[in-house]
């Protein structure tokens, strides 16, 4: 069964291994939700599966629940929760005339002396611990010292960080003030950070003098002077002495440029230490600016309210993941990926969060399950691919580590193969929660993922989230069951963005959601959902983006570095899938006349995208090629090029200047065996 399971055969895949039930107590949140939505509206919901069609039915009464039972902390009430006569493409405003801040919700733990963070870096066995009470004096000081400076409401504030307690500290003071957030990780290039930040126009920078990754240090100095001669605006850079002594870091050639402690003393008057102010705003009011992969050019820069992600996150812990404060989470991410906002979130339910820096395989590839033990990690998240990683190097966390505090273990950023549920079950904790979650940047949150109250099937994410009107749709615009479609959207939803920066009209917003199907979210992912288990199977992107190991990027990104080669007239680049669902990169290139494709220039473009954007971004494989269609138009059209390689027939060539082009891509003999 197993064989034809991963091919997605529809008839096979229903009857699903079941590898973890619930308890039969039903004493979960999700549970004690459910009641209350019953005793409140006089309903009889006896089960998960109806508790979702009451939630997506009569939506704007099951948000107002959420509110209610998660305990979102506001200074004025709202006065109504949604206009349900919009559309998902209107972009309703939700919980109109509530005033609340994010940085508030996350800070109001009831016991200051609990710990809030705990941070390990690679490598040492140090671990750094802030108590509720530390981290508000510090986001008190951060937001002092960022007021001072004339940092106000609505400005935007950035952090070129790696995963650590100053990446906290810095993004809930800008929270507190109403500033927007924005961070990417030490790991992008700077043409990436640029592409990226250049667009909002930041006010303010923290980044660090050095990283350690993979046993090395890497100087950070020369990227940030690079990425603050783009940034015009900005007024002020804070450096932090990390992985390296302030002695040893230089900063006459950085203008502006002050250490942070030096920063942090200027928001002191004398020796009081300053109080935290929450300024009270409106729910929708923007809270993070993330971005696009940026496929057809720049990326787009999303805009994430504070209501709307604080409420989104606060269901996906509380209900979805049971979270409550005495949970420890750890997400193995870094701050360029949505899932460190998400991360991060889980202080407003009191639980700790342990950040980590560093490669998840350095000194050993037990590093992240000796801090499990460590610290009584009950929620461990990563990416899909380590765990693969983990499997092939055949390693059994069952064997070597005790793990009796862990509960859930979760995973995102690419399809969960079947063989890789197999592969924790057997040699990680059999009695674990083992959720698959997805959903994007887009949405700062999932579409699907763990859910406490219903079984856990062999290659299936368990469930559709509360709220969530997912469904699959053919290209009709018709829902299909048990067959891929396009994951689609229906009604409307508090974490959508309320706009794209420098998006006057609209127009790009609607184009990037709305242009498949009319008023209906279309996300850019095909999906399976089982009509029997109501679990969902993750099928690849639909569209150019392209996503190795839950690294999103657009193909627009390579180019800029490509298409600088001399050598290089065109290149493109595609993603190819395997019958699992993992993506591995192919970058095609189209040589000048007189000169020829050489092992040597394969090598430089390598190490151009290693340097210029990160070494996530390096293509699988680089191959040449004669041609490289376009449309009429003049669109290069990797689309067509992605359903080639996987063997499928392109049917509209006539949009095509050069349709024969298409034909060199079939069969290739260097991509088979993926």
């Amino acid at each position: 069964m197993s064989k034809d399971m991963d091919h997605g055969k529809s008839e096979e895949i229903m009857e699903a291994k079941v590898l973890w039930y619930p308890d039969s107590k039903k004493n979960t949140q999700m549970d004690r939700f459910r009641a209350q939505v019953n005793r409140d509206f006089g309903l009889n919901l006896g089960n998960y599966n109806e508790l979702y069609q009451w939630s997506v039915e009569s939506y704007a009464e099951f948000w107002a629940e959420v509110w209610r039972f998660c305990g979102v902390l506001g200074s004025r009430a709202y006065e109504e929760v949604v206009d349900t006569s919009k559309r998902i493409s209107d972009v309703p405003e939700w919980f109109k005339g509530s005033r609340l801040n994010y940085a508030e919700n996350l800070l109001k733990h009831k016991d200051p002396d609990k710990v809030a963070l705990y941070a390990a870096k690679e490598n040492t066995e140090e671990i750094t611990k802030v108590t509720f009470r530390e981290l508000s004096r510090e986001v008190a000081l951060f937001a002092a010292a960022m007021r001072k400076m004339g940092v106000r409401t609505g400005d935007r504030v950035v952090g070129y960080l790696p995963n650590g307690v100053y990446a906290v500290e810095a993004m809930l003071a800008a929270a507190s003030i109403g500033a927007i957030w924005s961070s990417t990780s030490p790991d992008f290039g700077v043409n990436g950070v640029l592409d990226r930040f250049s667009q909002i126009q930041p006010k303010l920078i923290f980044s660090v003098a050095a990283v350690v990754y993979n046993g090395k240090q890497h100087d950070h100095m020369e990227k940030l002077q690079s990425v603050v001669k783009g940034l015009p605006d900005l007024r002020k850079v804070v450096v932090i002495p990390y992985a390296r002594s302030r002695e040893e870091t230089d900063l006459s050639r950085i203008p502006n440029s002050v250490f942070l402690e030096d920063f942090l003393a200027t928001g002191k008057e004398g020796d009081q230490d300053p109080q935290l102010e929450f300024e009270q705003l409106p729910f929708s009011h923007p809270l993070f600016i993330m971005y696009s992969s940026g496929t057809t050019g720049a990326p787009k820069c999303m805009v994430h309210s504070a209501g709307g992600t604080l409420i989104q996150h606060l269901k996906e812990h509380v209900l979805h993941g049971n979270m409550t404060s005495s949970d420890i989470i750890i997400y193995y991410t870094t701050t360029g990926w949505m899932m460190w906002n998400w991360l991060i979130s889980s202080l407003a339910v009191g639980a700790s969060v342990v950040l980590y820096d560093g490669s998840p395989l350095v000194p050993t590839p037990n590093v992240l399950w000796d801090l499990v033990d460590r610290l009584g990690i009950t929620i461990f998240g990563t990416g899909a691919k380590w765990l693969s990683v983990l499997e092939e190097r055949n390693l059994k966390p069952v064997e070597t580590h005790n793990l009796q505090s862990l509960h859930t273990i979760l995973s995102t950023g690419s399809p969960l193969k079947a063989q890789s549920y197999e592969y924790v079950y057997r040699c990680i904790k059999n009695n674990v929660l083992l959720g698959s979650i997805s959903g994007g940047t887009d949405i700062i949150s999932c579409f699907m993922g763990q859910n406490t109250t219903v079984p856990v099937h062999r290659g299936e994410i368990q469930s559709r989230n509360l709220g969530m009107a997912v469904e699959a749709w053919n290209h009709e615009g018709k829902p299909v069951w048990g067959e891929s479609g396009e994951l689609v959207c229906l009604k409307p939803i508090p974490c959508q963005p309320t706009q794209f920066w420098n998006d006057e009209n609209g127009s790009k917003y609607q184009k990037a959601y709305f242009s498949t199907f009319p008023g209906v979210w279309a996300h850019g992912d095909y999906c399976k959902i089982n009509p029997k288990t109501g679990g969902i199977v993750m099928l690849g992107r639909s569209d150019g983006t392209l996503n190795p190991n839950g690294v999103r990027f657009g193909s627009s990104e390579i180019y800029n570095i490509v298409e600088a080669f001399e050598e290089v007239s065109d290149s493109v680049c595609v993603p190819q899938y395997n019958k699992d669902g993992e993506e591995r990169v192919i970058l095609f290139l189209k040589m000048v006349p007189t000169k020829s494709f050489e092992p040597e220039l394969v090598q430089r473009i390598r190490t151009a995208v290693r340097t210029g954007l990160s070494a996530r971004h390096v293509p699988a494989l680089i191959l040449e090629t004669q041609d490289i269609p376009y449309t009429i138009s003049g669109k290069k059209v990797e689309v067509a090029i992605k359903h080639v390689i996987a063997g499928k027939e392109v049917t509209q060539r006539g949009a095509f200047s050069n349709p024969e082009a298409l034909d060199l891509y079939k069969n290739l003999p260097e991509l088979q065996g993926f």
